[in-house]
């Protein structure tokens, strides 16, 4: 057994730099490297284009990225983990291999399958499990016809067993983010499968990495500390076989790796802290020390993880309507009050009732609303979008928009056609019980041919159910303040760092004090009722606050702010990648002294 393993990140979406890879291998040493393909909604995708052509429903990207680097990764001795097989590993593996057939080169793949599980259904519903909405609690009776795809989130263990096959590359389905670089440290580590404080470590580095650049300076509130933005560091984590590990870049690369880069990836996406569910581990981050070891270097230590619960997580999506959205430029004088007026005559004339409407004025306040600073824009793009069942109406929407051009005032640009109608997926999520899936992992030889089969638990097991705790709602503190204490407005961004993300229809925003002092301060300014209260033009439902102190941030959760999430929100940024930004501008009244804490706090970095 080794005694530190490297893992290099090439990728956090489809969509990410496909050249990644390769600057990966030639930039420095590594072991392994992992790429994470699959939200949500991309399985939605792959299924409709597996619909079309049973031999899609992979990330066809990848495998021109696999053909262009397995000569070098076999010279290298690197061995690759993805989720890149989405709903047809089997088909993606044989793809890569036909193609490097064609250039002489031979490769070992192992294939992890059994997350797929759409035309399975009857066979689990209602019998082993109700599939109810564990965001809403809807009854899955009423979306049961309509679905059209589900995936199992698997954890390590056919992973574990892929590795042991020797292959040069594993391609997996729907395994969690995390496990795609957990897998290989566990294997290569020789850590137990119960050592719950080493798993947990594990899924800390693949939490901290699965996004890519987003941990070495993308969306990173102070941006302007990332001195350069070309040939962009991907991160790669150094897990040492205690569980403390380092996250560094290669050198001569653009980015920026501080420990208040990682700071934000942790509160990413994040619910409660002391309870990051996963398949294999439920791990805590309410105890993860951070330190700054050397330039683009940190040192991560302290992960606590407890067992993991008795369920997967199923990612279910379904058929929910159409939509579609219309823009036009808008320019000149009081912009703002003509682009008003085009929206009342645009709605007028086409004088149809939908299940949803949304304008918006992009370039004044499409992302933040009632949040943004009240501006004189010189242009506007006016945004309208609709949503319905009936996709008669759709059609004469998107008919709509285009006489405005020459009947409406002046002034107008036009961006595009007719506005093209979208099928809606909506995102169901929901549990089963371990005990009802098994994956499989086949490895093929060189034709593409299933030259062995195994059949083998999803997940490590469980020893226990966990109750999820109530966030610690923190409620307005009535306080009077020191007499002859200076008081200072300053905008959020000048005493914290953000970071907001998705996960269906519910934001995360993410708040992290720029020390100490701010930290104490905020816990008492930024309740959960200040939040809902700030956001009340965008959120609908309940805020929850959760308090990190380790990481002297507040985790707040907005249960929903997406207009539905996903596909079906109409909303400009249907992912609250912009939420963080809206609360950064913000005014709060802090005491001077406070303020001296971060200059003396910069001072010391």
């Amino acid at each position: 057994m080794k005694d530190k393993i490297r893992i290099a990140n090439a990728g956090g979406f489809w969509g990410d730099d496909l050249g990644v890879l390769r600057r990966q291998l030639e930039g420095g040493d590594v072991d392994y490297i992992s790429s994470d393909f699959l939200a949500e909604v991309t399985m939605s995708i792959l299924r409709k284009q597996q619909l079309k052509d049973e031999s899609l429903g992979y990330v066809t990207d990848f495998v021109d990225q696999m053909v262009d680097v397995a000569d070098l990764m076999k010279e290298k001795g690197v061995r690759m983990i993805t989720n890149a097989g989405g709903i047809n590993p089997l088909g993606c593996a044989r793809k890569i291999l036909s193609e490097l057939k064609k250039k002489g080169i031979s490769i070992k793949i192992a294939v992890v399958d059994g997350d797929n599980i759409i035309d399975r259904i009857d066979e689990f519903y209602p019998a082993k499990t109700s599939f109810r909405n564990m965001d809403s609690g809807e009854d899955f009776k009423e979306i049961a016809e309509r679905i059209q795809s589900a995936n199992i989130y698997l954890g390590v263990p056919p992973l574990l067993k892929a590795l042991e096959s020797g292959a040069d590359l594993i391609l997996a389905g729907r395994v969690t983010d995390t496990s795609v670089t957990m897998a290989p440290m566990i294997h290569e580590l020789g850590w137990k499968l119960d050592d719950w404080n080493k798993i947990a470590a594990g899924l800390v580095a693949g939490h901290i990495i699965e996004c890519g650049a987003q941990s070495t300076g993308g969306n990173f509130t102070d941006w302007q500390k990332v001195s350069r933005w070309d040939n962009m560091g991907y991160p790669i984590v150094e897990m040492h076989k205690n569980g403390e590990f380092i996250v560094y870049k290669h050198e001569n690369t653009g980015g920026l790796i501080s420990i208040d880069t990682i700071r934000e990836q942790l509160v990413y996406e994040m619910g409660n802290p002391a309870q990051y569910i996963s398949p294999d581990v439920v791990a805590d981050f309410s105890q993860i020390k951070l330190e700054q070891i050397g330039e683009n270097e940190v040192l991560v230590k302290n992960a606590k993880g407890h067992p993991s619960t008795p369920y997967l997580k199923v990612s279910m999506a379904f058929e929910d309507g159409y939509k579609a959205t219309s823009s036009i430029v808008i320019s000149g004088g009081k912009v703002l009050n003509k682009a008003q007026e085009f929206k009342k005559i645009f709605w007028r004339r086409l004088n149809t009732e939908f299940l949803k409407t949304n304008t918006e004025f992009v370039g004044y306040n499409a992302c933040h609303q009632h949040l943004a600073e009240d501006i004189d824009p010189n242009e506007i793009l006016l945004r309208l979008s609709v949503y319905d069942t009936d996709v008669s109406k759709i059609k004469d929407f998107s008919m709509s928009i285009a006489p405005l051009i020459l009947s409406g005032p002046p002034g107008v640009a036009v961006t595009g056609g007719r506005a093209r109608i979208q099928q809606v997926i909506t995102y169901w999520p929901s549990l089963i019980p371990k005990t009802s899936i098994f994956s499989k992992v086949y490895v093929l030889n060189q034709e593409g041919e299933i030259k062995k089969s195994h059949e083998i638990p999803s997940a490590l097991g469980s020893e226990q159910e966990l109750v999820a705790t109530k966030s610690s709602q923190s409620h307005a503190i009535n306080r009077k303040r020191e007499k002859g204490r200076k008081m200072c407005a300053v905008t959020i961004r000048e005493i914290c760092l953000a970071r907001s993300g998705d996960k269906g229809n519910t934001v995360n925003i993410g708040v992290l004090a720029r020390s100490q002092a701010v930290y104490e301060y905020i816990k008492l300014e930024l309740t959960a009722d200040r939040i809902a209260d700030l956001f009340s033009g965008l959120n609908k439902g309940k805020v929850s606050r959760f308090e990190i102190d380790n990481l002297m941030a507040l985790n707040f959760l907005l249960e929903d702010a997406l207009d539905g999430g996903g596909t079906k929100s109409l909303m400009i940024d249907a992912q609250g990648k912009t939420f963080a930004t809206a609360l950064l501008n913000q005014e709060v009244v802090v005491p001077e002294d406070v303020l001296a804490t971060i200059f003396l706090e910069e001072l010391q970095k």
